[in-house]
């Protein structure tokens, strides 16, 4: 099952800080805006978000419609149909996308270990 492309976001503490550290790395600013307190961070095809005072834990992310680079996929499984599709395998929601609407959507779950997992479709 294709769930999209693949990030981490983390909850930092001094986005500043991060930042340096990860260029430090090899990441360059991908998105986001820093005066919000967040930025998405990329190197090669790894992208990794940092949010300062936005999440409590880190969070595995999944965007389905896009590839590594953020461009929208021409093909790609609706995340209403991901979502139908791991209900049938018993999996439990933290939230959902509303199954009635179309377009930009997300839910979100959480692993046997209680990480949080989240599909965020923005086509």
């Amino acid at each position: 099952m294709s769930l999209g492309a693949f990030s981490i976001r983390l909850a930092v503490k001094n986005i500043e800080v991060s930042k340096d550290y990860y260029e430090s790395l090899g990441f360059e600013i991908f998105g986001g805006d820093i005066t919000k307190n967040w930025l998405i961070m990329k190197s090669g095809d790894t992208i990794v978000g940092l949010f300062q005072g936005m999440f409590e834990k880190n969070i595995m992310t999944f965007n389905p419609g896009w590839d590594q680079g953020a461009n929208t996929l021409e093909k790609y499984k609706d995340i209403r149909k991901i979502q139908a599709d791991l209900k049938g395998k018993g999996i439990q929601y933290a939230s959902e996308a509303d199954e009635g609407s179309e377009g930009p959507a997300s839910f979100s779950i959480a692993d046997p270990d209680g990480n949080p997992i989240l599909f965020d479709q923005h086509v």
